[in-house]
């Protein structure tokens, strides 16, 4: 390394991200173990700095033993470093690769891993980035931590713009229906509890949901398919336990668990269950020790949210989803559709996303503008550079395709 960072030895790198490198190192003054999160580039952008400068903020204002402790922030080279605690941690996604889970191990860590959510959505705080990569596992006390807050948010809701899948914020296997922008919904607290339900799954069954690498279907089956159940891929796993996970994996946020204390609730429950039952010579399996109970039954709304669905407008979209089926098969149409300003116009149109990603397509829009009246055809105009932006985001090989198709 040619760069210094003063007052730290760093010794090794454990982690790289895309934009970061991660180092186990120590204080020079009193040899405290400590993690040390850099930026790789030489000259990083504002929006690397401003992240990890975000990331530290965020950690600086929680005091929750579920999450990695921020010690400081300091210059190195023409960026930052983010100097973490050192706990003897692992990655969860390392870990899992070199341990087969039993059932009790998975509710000792899930039931860790829900605690701490449940103490970030009260501070207000929105991971969006829940996966075993940013969970770590202390191997010999089996404690579980969170990292990686550079794109968490304090905001109760916001809205995704759609854009290349591998340029969505987050990890896209892990990403919820919502993030991927396709969803006319808005994002809150409830995308975290997807994005662990898909944690969960894969620590269950050591696959993800949705076994593609194609990004573009990545994203087509989180908004649209339905995995297949843990119980159905392992007969050893309780049927509650796997319809716990198959109820976090609800494409939209109203079927999932409204709490991270309700979601607690049901797995302190198995674990319970679990723990009666090992002492019965009769029980042979952990499909026998858990037996089956209604799951949710103590799930309430932890948070007032007014809910996101499209109500008394079944035929409308029902029209506009006809008229796109026929386009993608060769026709041309034009459909308007008017009303009142704030009548929902947009939310309407919106619907469509779901159809176009499975479809492969490209959705662009323009807005008339009341200050730009003096500018011909601004709308037309502002929809055709988004679809150039949305082009040149594409593959080399895809942007060669639509330079030969417009050229």
């Amino acid at each position: 390394m040619s760069k210094i960072l003063t007052g730290y030895r760093l010794n090794q790198m454990i982690g790289e991200g895309t934009n970061t490198r991660i180092y186990a190192g120590e204080k020079e003054l009193n040899h405290q173990p400590v993690i040390i999160k850099v930026l790789k580039a030489d000259y990083p952008s504002l929006e690397d700095i401003a992240r990890l400068r975000h990331e530290f903020q965020i950690l600086e204002s929680l005091n929750i033993s579920g999450i990695v402790k921020s010690i400081a922030l300091e210059n190195y080279g023409n960026g930052l470093a983010l100097v973490l605690e050192d706990f003897g941690g692992v990655s969860l996604d390392h870990f899992l690769k070199q341990t087969s889970l039993q059932l009790d191990k998975f509710l000792h860590i899930a039931i860790q891993l829900v605690s701490t959510l449940a103490e970030l959505h009260h501070n207000q705080i929105v991971h969006k980035d829940i996966n075993p990569s940013n969970v770590l596992i202390n191997p010999h006390t089996w404690e579980i931590k969170i990292i990686d807050f550079s794109i968490s948010s304090r905001l109760s809701r916001e809205n995704q713009v759609v854009g290349n899948p591998n340029l969505l914020e987050g990890t896209l296997a892990y990403l919820s229906p919502e993030q991927t922008g396709r969803m006319n919904r808005a994002i809150d607290y409830r995308t975290d509890f997807y994005s662990l339900g898909v944690t969960f799954y894969e620590m269950l069954t050591g696959q993800l949901p949705f076994q593609t690498n194609e990004p573009l279907e990545m994203v087509h089956c989180h908004i649209a398919k339905t995995p297949t159940p843990p119980s159905s891929l392992n007969s050893q796993i309780p049927q509650v336990v796997s319809d716990l996970v198959m109820k976090l994996l609800a494409k939209t946020a109203e079927d999932r668990y409204q709490s991270a204390l309700g979601l607690k609730t049901d797995l302190v429950r198995c674990q319970q269950l679990l723990a009666q039952k090992q002492s019965d010579v009769n029980c042979e399996t952990d499909l026998d020790r858990v037996a089956a109970f209604q799951i949710g039954e103590l799930d309430c709304c932890s948070q007032f949210l007014i809910p996101q669905k499209l109500y008394g407008r079944e035929s409308e979209v029902s029209a506009l989803l006809a008229s796109f089926d026929r386009i993608s098969n060769g026709a041309t149409e034009v459909m308007l559709v008017s009303g009142y300003s704030g009548i929902g116009k947009s939310s309407l149109v919106n619907e469509m996303h779901k159809a176009i990603a499975r479809r492969r397509g490209y959705f662009i829009s323009g807005k008339f503008d009341q200050f730009k009246r003096n500018i011909p055809y601004v709308s037309l105009i502002q929809a055709f550079q988004e679809l150039m932006r949305q082009l040149l985001t594409e593959s080399n090989d895809k942007v060669a395709l639509w330079r030969t198709k417009l050229l």
